[in-house]
């Protein structure tokens, strides 16, 4: 598994983000590429063995293209200077909690959870929390869990979401704007004998709290697909 080719080639195109250079390293960005298929490959090998959801799932389906929508965006570089996949048996789109490979030079890691969600299934997952704390707190407290995800979310409401007590004691698991979480990694990561070994490690632990978070989505789904028929 030659990862460092992946590197490489970021690296250099982080140098020269522009077509002209990108079309004349096209057989580069090719092997890169193929060496990251092989990586997810493998991944989702390791996955299946403690998640069989994802056994059917295809490198294909995970994967992103290099090329960045640049249409709203002021940064108009034509490439990611990155390489990942969502490893999700519900799709790389779907609300569903899944497994993210992330290479990048630098600031790789290891992540999932549910990414921006909806404001109603955000509600949906805040009240499951609520609901279930003691459930959730002995997934997220977990010293094996907060070894590789210390912190749950990325965006934070600044005080009790509406609908909620202020007084809550475990009112901080509610203010995130997402459920999700993320490990990084050292570039030299995917380059140690045990990486894989490591990466199941770091999965399996992700997987116990997708578990609850994805039960929520659902009943949401099931409910908000017969609110929608009705």
């Amino acid at each position: 598994m030659n990862i460092s080719v992946v590197y490489d080639f970021l690296r250099k195109l982080a140098s020269n983000n522009n077509r002209e250079w990108f079309n004349e390293h096209r057989d580069e960005y090719e092997k890169a590429r193929l060496a990251f298929e092989k990586l997810v490959a493998t991944v989702i090998e390791r996955i299946s063995l403690f998640d069989e959801t994802i056994r059917s799932v295809q490198v294909k389906d995970c994967t992103y293209r290099i090329y960045r929508d640049t249409r709203f965006s002021p940064d108009k570089t034509p490439y990611k200077i990155h390489m990942g996949a969502y490893i999700n048996a519900k799709g790389k789109k779907s609300d569903h909690c899944g497994y993210y490979v992330h290479v990048e030079p630098g600031n790789s890691l290891l992540a999932g959870g549910t990414y921006r969600p909806s404001p109603k299934l955000l509600k949906a997952l805040r009240q499951a929390v609520y609901d279930n704390i003691d459930e959730y707190r002995s997934i997220v407290e977990d010293t094996e869990f907060k070894r590789y995800f210390p912190q749950i979310g990325y965006n934070f409401v600044r005080t009790a979401p509406k609908g909620f007590p202020k007084d809550f004691e475990y009112i901080d698991y509610l203010k995130c704007k997402e459920y999700s979480c993320e490990y990084a990694i050292p570039d030299s990561f995917f380059t140690s004998p045990d990486a894989l070994d490591r990466t199941g490690d770091i999965f399996r632990q992700l997987k116990r709290f997708s578990d609850f978070i994805n039960y929520t989505i659902d009943e949401f789904d099931d409910l908000d697909s017969y609110t929608n028929k009705t």
